[in-house]
């Protein structure tokens, strides 16, 4: 029997509402003074989950796996809303619950059925990320009625009776691709970044998912636009089988405690004290006003749900790429380096630069690859041999008159070019000197933002990406040197950036634009 069509106008078929309604049977309150209470969904919630699981009004029993309305979700929401607790209801209704379509029963209302063998991913970019979701699943299962259906709960994993599971990823332990996943939180999406593996985590759970049947729900604050995060990149993808749900307050004078707090009641919704919640908006408010003294961006995207800009940002995201200009460097042209290196953290960079303004990511080796070295792609450490191979091919197909290196981690290597090349062309450049560094930073931004600037570069996306992710951290005297946005976003091609400039300016004062001609001597 088919859906028994709508009885009031916008009504569509879903799982959402027998799913809510196990999930109010089944979960409990997993912190605070009502843990192990019943979880109780707000109407918010309700909503929710009615859209994520909704149905396509032709489907028919057998084809479940085409049955959805929409592939995967996205819920934006400031801190403290409810997220967490929401989407471990969620694991725990995809790890036991009706959550698979089944068909329709006697009256037309859909019919939902378990998984055989659920598995669940609960996904971030760091392990202190998914402790947010997974530190309150346990509780949630250990503390109620699950405790029953699901008692094998553990650290790291949670074992789900029939050979199902709940797990734990991140994307430095990257999910592998080929894994028959049914469900996944990806969680904070708004920090999940290319440079940190955010966007292939994405992308690989995605995939595993579509051989499944699965589908995933992405929670996330308000994100950052200069960043290109997972988050931003599902809000702004043109597909029409992604459901988005986003509260968005009007703008608000953050020196305006009225429009705040108005800006605030439309943000939590019905999680606020005020509509029978739990959050607290003078609480809310009061830490929105401290983050706002220093970042008001960050108060926003957090408290008010909004997209705004990072502060103090080095250089718009949008006007870099503006400089973007493909062009050809055949071998043999005058060109500077810059060079940042790291150990095991950050990702050691080579940036190049023409004397006449164009800056790119030279490529190296048979297989042409990038000089970009992330550590956690090379054994948790920087290839320092692969490094050197690529300096030593740069400094041969190209007629490299300037490369400034900053030295730290690298202090062995970079005396061993500076004898092996000259020590006029490979030079000690440390960016840890204030003034020094301040004026090098802002003689890159007075070239990529002026009008009348020739000044343009390769479009290397994760130069970009770097660049977008550079602060600028204050110091005495109006100056200031870089930083990172937070401790995952990397900027270590934006500095390699600052030095290929810096190098290229002194280059052309220095009268190096031209190659000297060689005095013929006749007898």
């Amino acid at each position: 029997m088919p859906w028994r069509g709508p009885d009031h106008p916008g009504e569509f078929p879903t799982l959402g509402w027998l799913v809510g309604e196990w999930i109010e049977g089944h979960c409990v309150v997993p912190d605070g003074d009502d843990i192990g209470e019943p979880y109780l969904l707000t109407d918010e919630m309700w909503r929710f989950l009615a859209w994520h699981y909704r149905l396509r009004e032709d489907a028919t029993e057998g084809t479940w796996r085409s049955a959805w309305h929409f592939r995967r979700s996205q819920l934006v929401r400031p801190q403290k809303w409810g997220k967490g607790p929401l989407t471990c209801a969620m694991v725990c209704a995809e790890a036991a619950g009706p959550v698979r379509f089944a068909g329709w029963d006697a009256s037309g209302e859909p019919v939902g059925r378990a998984w055989e063998t659920p598995w669940i991913q609960i996904a971030a970019t760091s392990e202190d990320q998914t402790d947010n979701v997974y530190r309150a699943l346990v509780p949630m299962i250990d503390e109620g009625p699950l405790a029953d259906l699901i008692p094998d709960t553990g650290e790291t994993r949670i074992n789900v009776p029939g050979g199902g599971r709940i797990e734990p990823v991140t994307s430095s332990g990257r999910a592998r691709l080929g894994q028959r996943i049914t469900f996944a939180v990806q969680d904070e999406t708004h920090s999940w970044l290319e440079a940190n593996g955010g966007w292939k985590l994405a992308e690989t759970q995605r995939r595993n998912l579509s051989g499944t049947g699965g589908r995933a729900v992405e929670t996330t604050n308000a994100w950052d636009p200069s960043e290109q995060s997972v988050a931003q990149r599902t809000a702004e993808a043109a597909v029409k089988d992604v459901y988005r749900d986003h509260r968005v307050p009007a703008p608000a004078s953050l020196a305006n405690k009225r429009e705040r707090h108005k800006a605030l009641r439309h943000a939590y919704g019905d999680s606020s004290v005020l509509a029978g919640g739990w959050v607290d908006l003078d609480r809310i408010d009061g830490e929105l006003v401290e983050i706002a003294e220093k970042d008001p961006a960050q108060a926003e995207r957090f408290y008010m749900n909004r997209i705004v800009a990072g502060t103090a940002a080095f250089i718009d995201r949008d006007r870099w790429m503006a400089r973007l200009g493909l062009e050809e460097v055949p071998d043999g042209t005058r060109i500077v380096l810059g060079f940042d290196g790291s150990d095991v953290d950050d990702w050691t960079g080579i940036r190049a630069e023409t004397l006449d303004g164009f800056q790119f990511t030279p490529v190296y080796g048979p297989d042409g690859l990038p000089t970009v070295w992330n550590p956690a792609e090379w054994g948790g450490q920087a290839p320092r041999l692969e490094v050197d191979a690529a300096v030593d091919e740069l400094m041969d197909r190209f007629d490299v008159v300037r490369m400034y290196c900053d030295p730290p981690y690298w202090d062995s290597e970079v005396d061993t070019w500076a004898s092996r090349y000259g020590d006029k062309r490979v030079v000690d450049w440390y960016t840890n000197r204030i003034k020094q560094m301040h004026e090098a930073c802002q003689r890159l931004v007075t070239d990529v933002t002026k009008k009348d600037s020739t000044w343009r570069h390769d479009g290397c996306d994760l130069a970009a990406q770097h660049v977008a992710n550079a602060r600028k951290a204050a110091r005495p005297a109006g100056r200031y040197v870089l930083r990172k946005a937070s401790v995952h976003q990397k900027i270590d091609l934006a500095v390699c950036s600052v030095l290929a400039h810096e190098a290229a300016m002194d280059a052309v004062a220095a009268g190096l634009t031209r190659k000297r001609k060689r005095r013929v001597v006749g007898f």
